[in-house]
């Protein structure tokens, strides 16, 4: 690797986590296609270096929400605790899918998600779900209601689909905050931050384990998502909620159309 890579791996990472964090999506969405077509990684290898970078990612982009008091901790410890068994156990699913397989469903994934943002739809709470209040630390107040039993149940899954595509389940959370549990736009994406660094250090640390995480390039690249991250995080306090929906529905309409390409490329 000469010392031109490098400086590009860095600065990748740089873009990756200013953009994954903004999005409080983690950046997986963006690093396994990049790790899958530009540096030519296999699945189970693209995946697993992922979950190590996305991991990366949420660690320094939730201290950075932490402090800026827009995590609700209540609902992402449970929510993260739901992704635990999931995770573990989509890293081994992983193994067995063929390229074809895995690329044309992580293009179905992120298509599906970037068709639900795009709608604006958002299901309203039932009488049941518990009132939340958060003030964040500009003393702005966010009032919102949740049904747990919805966040609780789609984090098993997240968990599930974070492992296998490698995406660290942030892409898949934080859609699923706005529109089934109402959660505020900002505080989706800094909770789903924070379940997102425990349940990618899980999935990071099962793919380590079966030899599946590349540590030159998680070095490399991890070095500028650390920085990135903290900038994307600052950037995120002077974006509206309604322009970081349409740029996440849009930037995974076009990753998902890209890997449709590269699917159909594998059966030729």
């Amino acid at each position: 690797m000469t010392f031109l890579d490098g400086v590009i791996l860095v600065s990748l990472g740089f873009v990756v986590g200013g953009f994954g964090t903004l999005m409080g999506a983690g950046g997986g969405w963006l690093l396994v296609p990049i790790l899958l077509l530009g540096y030519h990684f296999s699945p189970p290898d693209a995946v697993g270096t992922s979950l190590a970078l996305v991991f990366l990612n949420a660690l320094s982009g939730s201290i950075a929400y932490l402090r800026q008091r827009r995590v609700d901790l209540s609902l992402g410890w449970k929510f993260a605790a739901a992704t635990i068994p999931g995770a573990i156990g989509g890293a081994y699913v992983t193994r067995v899918l063929s390229s074809y397989l895995f690329s044309l469903t992580f293009a179905i994934v992120l298509l599906v998600i970037a068709a639900l943002l795009f709608s604006g739809i958002a299901a309203t709470p039932s009488a049941r779900a518990g009132r939340r209040q958060i003030v964040d630390a500009a003393g702005e107040s966010h009032v919102y209601h949740v049904d747990m039993w919805k966040g609780v149940l789609v984090s098993v899954f997240v968990g599930f689909m974070s492992s296998i595509l490698g995406i660290g389940g942030g892409i898949v959370h934080v859609p699923f905050l706005i529109v089934a549990c109402s959660l505020p736009v900002h505080v989706a994406t800094a909770t789903s931050h924070f379940v997102l660094s425990i349940s990618a250090f899980v999935g990071a640390v099962t793919f380590f384990a079966l030899g599946h995480v590349n540590l030159k390039t998680t070095a490399l690249m991890g070095a500028g998502i650390l920085l990135g991250a903290q900038v994307g995080a600052r950037i995120s306090l002077k974006t509206s909620a309604v322009s970081i929906r349409r740029i996440l529905a849009g930037s995974l309409a076009l990753v998902g159309v890209r890997m449709i390409f590269h699917a159909l490329r594998l059966v030729r």
